[in-house]
């Protein structure tokens, strides 16, 4: 399995966004969701409406950990919400499959999606985890504080979080860059 890597750059992940609009709603809000959670795509998936209409928090029991999650939506990606799942059953699920009655798009298709758009965006080493770590890289751009970030991932250490988020990559890039030795 390759390493995959979160967007470090704003505009890309704009440009990653109008791409997934022309493609599908669905499509920009799976994205929109998931950089803006931090949730693993196997619980993404899984999510119906029902899970988050009427409520400002997503609870559910973790895929992976089998522990429980409680996450907060926020204003604007509630805005957001609510205007995608307008007109949608409380059954649905939130990313609708074209292929079965009422099935999640698979794992493989997320990345898929995903892959495709990020290639319109010369971006590489993307993959469905390139949100949550998204997501984290950007929560610590602006929070500085790994010590909540690692609560929300639910790692077992900061060195961990630091790590998974790329942080660790970029230092190691910046020292490198300024280091030369010779003429």
């Amino acid at each position: 399995m390759e390493t995959v890597q979160p967007i470090r750059n704003v505009k890309k992940i704009l440009k990653m966004q109008d791409i997934l609009k022309k493609s599908s709603n669905r499509d920009f809000m799976l994205f929109t969701i998931g950089i803006n959670t931090g949730l693993r795509i196997s619980d993404i998936l899984k999510l119906k409406v029902s899970d988050i209409k009427d409520t400002d928090h997503i609870t559910l029991k973790e895929t992976k950990t089998g522990k429980p999650k409680r996450f907060l939506i926020n204003t604007q990606l509630k805005k957001h919400i609510d205007k995608y799942i307008k007109g949608m059953q409380d059954t649905d699920y939130l990313f609708p499959s074209r292929k079965g009655i009422n099935k999640p798009i698979t794992r493989i298709q997320a990345y898929r999606i995903l892959n495709n758009a990020a290639t319109k965006c010369k971006l590489q080493e993307i993959g469905t985890h390139t949100l949550r770590k998204t997501f984290g890289y950007w929560h610590y751009q602006q929070f500085k504080d790994i010590a909540i970030l690692q609560d929300i991932f639910n790692h077992s250490s900061p060195s961990v979080t630091l790590r998974y988020i790329g942080i660790n990559d970029d230092i190691k890039d910046k020292t490198i860059e300024n280091f030369y030795l010779g003429r």
